[in-house]
């Protein structure tokens, strides 16, 4: 339970929130120095309905760049859930939408549960574990793409910017 005048629970807070962003914005942006860094060094991602799972800084630089190498587009997006802390560890959930569609034409939006542990270090808070839990399912072929030859895909010629 957070009181008001506790600052370092309310710091604590805000850096975890932090924390739960910047693995969207890394898986994203294929940035996967920066996505190991955000867990500790024994750190593992489990996603028990596709057996997958990485352990270790190491498994982020390798398996999650073949994981995103498979698809054609991928777009995660994390929205707040519970944090609960501990002196120096802490556990929460971060609600999870992701859409796109691998290489092989299938189709995939996800709705889904990111159960989290996680550790100060000497660095911040790090993950030392986040298990994903599908919640929905849709395999239906998407019906947008990613910009492409085509631009926008609307004439914005017609569109009157000026007066």
């Amino acid at each position: 339970m957070l009181i008001p005048n506790d600052f370092r629970s309310l710091a604590d807070r805000i850096e975890i929130e932090a924390l739960r962003g910047e693995f969207p914005d890394a898986v994203m942006m294929r940035d996967f120095d920066r996505l190991a860094s955000l867990f500790t060094d024994d750190g593992v991602l489990r996603i028990p309905d596709a057996g997958i799972e990485l352990a270790g800084r190491a498994d982020f630089q390798t398996k999650m760049r073949r994981m995103q190498d498979a698809w054609d587009y991928f777009i995660q997006h994390t929205h707040p859930g519970a944090i609960d802390i501990d002196g120096d560890t802490a556990s929460g959930r971060a609600h999870i939408c992701e859409l796109g569609r691998l290489k092989t034409g299938s189709s995939h939006l996800n709705y889904a549960i990111y159960h989290d542990r996680y550790r100060r270090t000497a660095d911040g808070w790090k993950f030392a574990e986040r298990v994903y839990e599908i919640r929905y399912l849709d395999n239906s072929p998407l019906a947008g793409s990613p910009l492409g030859e085509n631009g926008l895909g609307v004439d914005v010629s017609a569109v009157q910017l000026y007066e």
